[in-house]
């Protein structure tokens, strides 16, 4: 499993105090511009942030694994991470874009340790099938949930996602990036760049990070069936700035 730590520069004022995994989107890698910048975003202002593949993306598959094993890739990754020494006294957040989020909610709510869930781009439903809810296991979580989502994006329905929040209480906290797409694009119309979209995204997740505190480790997790494979351990290299980049899904 290839991964990318992002250590926090030295004199940061006010660091934030949390170790982040940050997973990618079904069509992407680690190397999603969307995800190399909000990582360097997030460190560059204390984070420690954990980039890495799951197994079909470091074997160049298009169509993502099979749901055990994208969790033991995950989990594998966020035990790397966590037991980092730089990560001693942190709060402890999975998240991850799109699909990237989806597992790590789904093992913050087996009981996983998380002091906080980040989801870049909620997939709520399917494109085009809203009935297809995905927010059964949200109600299980028990940590604090960011929801950064756009008013354009077709896999999440605002509409449809706001009373799932209303329901989870105060544990939910939505960021809504006005015109942003799946991918947080936004028209050219609005006015705003990319760079403006960056810069509400990693404002916010910065904001809602400040306030996370470390907790004691839970109970063990409850089991889902799936077990890390002996390649699954990442091989982190350390990096200020993000790597080579590929189109942001």
């Amino acid at each position: 499993m290839r991964a990318v730590l992002t250590l926090p520069p030295a004199g940061v004022v006010k660091p934030l105090q949390v170790a982040l995994v940050l997973a990618h989107g079904a069509g992407g890698t680690m190397a999603q511009p969307l995800v190399v910048q909000l990582a360097d975003a997030l460190a560059a202002r204390g984070a420690l942030v954990l980039r890495f593949n799951f197994a079909y993306a470091d074997a160049g598959r298009r169509a993502p694994d099979r749901g055990p094993l994208l969790a033991a890739a995950y989990r594998a990754a966020a035990a790397w991470l966590f037991a980092r020494p730089e990560a001693r006294g942190r709060a402890l957040v999975l998240g991850g874009k799109s699909m990237g989020g989806r597992v790590a909610s789904g093992l913050a709510a087996l009981g996983d340790r998380a002091d906080g869930v980040f989801l870049l781009g909620y997939p709520l439903h399917p494109a085009g099938q809203p009935e297809k809810m995905r927010d059964a296991h949200l109600a299980d979580v028990p940590c604090p949930l960011l929801f950064l989502a756009g008013t354009r994006d077709p896999l999440c329905d605002l509409a449809l996602l706001r009373p799932v929040l209303k329901r989870l209480g105060r544990r939910a906290t939505l960021v809504v990036i006005e015109g942003g797409d799946h991918s947080f694009a936004v028209p050219k119309r609005s006015g705003r760049t990319a760079d403006d979209v960056l810069g509400e995204l990693s404002e916010a997740s910065a904001r809602w990070l400040a306030k996370l505190k470390p907790k004691s480790p839970p109970k063990p997790a409850r089991p889902d069936r799936s077990r890390a494979p002996s390649s699954a351990t990442p091989r982190a290299g350390t990096t200020t700035r993000g790597s080579r980049s590929e189109p942001r899904r």
